[in-house]
């Protein structure tokens, strides 16, 4: 191998700085809110600045998180709409792919253009409200699953992964007697774990960040997800009815880090599924995205 050169070296140390100064710019507005939840209301308060690590260790935000009945609801709300809707997600997408995929069938292309077509032109706002709302999902769980069951993109993203199979695998399936839904279970899903895996993390991170629709198709407050309920603690300030008297702390300090310990509450679970999903999430993309 030859030895790097001066200009090499410079570029290789250069690069490097430049990629440490954007991981810190990235990582700390997280450590900032980390270190605010985790410190002392009070002293957090008067601190003024960065902060580098929490000022007076205390745990009294998260003892008034956890002690209030909207975020525990709130939680056990996303989590049904996280795996019931990721569940139905898949579930469509892969039998949307799978026709998509299909050699010789009726008006693929039509159909295929008829769904491109959704990435440009939506029906809008007021008349998805009127369609959900005719539908009897209005105040519902599954006005947050059915109405984006599929998307577009993803789709588009499994029907060329599912296209990438070999059509001998296919072929010799069908030849012993399977069926199109055997071909579909038996070998093309398994050959596609991961981007299914990348599917996952893409329906999954939605769902858990999904506070919009909620907040247009949702009246009852027991069907609220937690960021929305996240939204109107950093939003309406609405964090008196998570003080307690009985923490001996001033109720306007620990309303700051109540909203701290709020969003490290709604942040860490996504955080915690990504990297076991990592691994797939280049190889899955790439599958999805190159046909040869």
């Amino acid at each position: 191998m030859d030895k790097p050169t001066l200009g090499e070296k410079s570029f290789d140390v250069l690069n490097a700085a430049v990629m440490i100064v954007l991981c810190f710019l990235t990582l700390y507005p997280f450590l900032y809110v980390a270190f605010s939840s985790l410190s002392d209301p009070g002293l957090l308060a008067q601190h003024r600045g960065l902060l580098w690590k929490p000022y007076g260790f205390s745990l009294d935000a998260y003892k008034a998180v956890f002690a209030n009945p909207n975020i525990l609801s709130g939680y056990s709300n996303t989590i049904f709409y996280v795996v019931v809707g990721t569940f139905f997600n898949l579930l469509m997408t892969a039998l949307g792919a799978y026709f998509l995929s299909r050699r010789n069938v009726f008006f693929k292309n039509a159909v295929m253009f008829m769904i491109v077509v959704t990435m440009f032109f939506q029906g809008g706002l007021i008349p998805t409200y009127l369609l959900v709302s005719n539908l009897g999902l209005v105040d519902t769980p599954w006005a947050m699953i059915i109405p984006g069951a599929i998307n577009t993109w993803n789709l588009i993203i499994m029907r060329t992964s599912f296209q990438a199979v070999p059509v001998s695998l296919e072929e010799s399936a069908k030849m012993d007697g399977a069926s199109e839904w055997t071909v579909m279970w038996r070998i093309i899903l398994p050959l596609s774990i991961p981007v299914m895996a990348v599917m996952v993390l893409f329906y999954a991170v939605a769902h858990w960040n999904a506070w919009f629709n909620a907040m247009i198709y949702l009246r009852d407050r027991n069907l609220y997800p937690l960021q929305l309920i996240l939204r109107e603690i950093l939003i309406t300030n609405s964090t008196d009815n998570m003080m307690t008297d009985a923490s001996g702390v001033d109720k306007m300090p620990i309303g700051e880090a109540i909203k701290y310990a709020t969003i490290m509450v709604a942040t860490i679970p996504i955080l915690v599924l990504y990297p076991f999903l990592q691994k797939y999430f280049v190889k899955g993309v790439m599958i999805g995205a190159l046909k040869e």
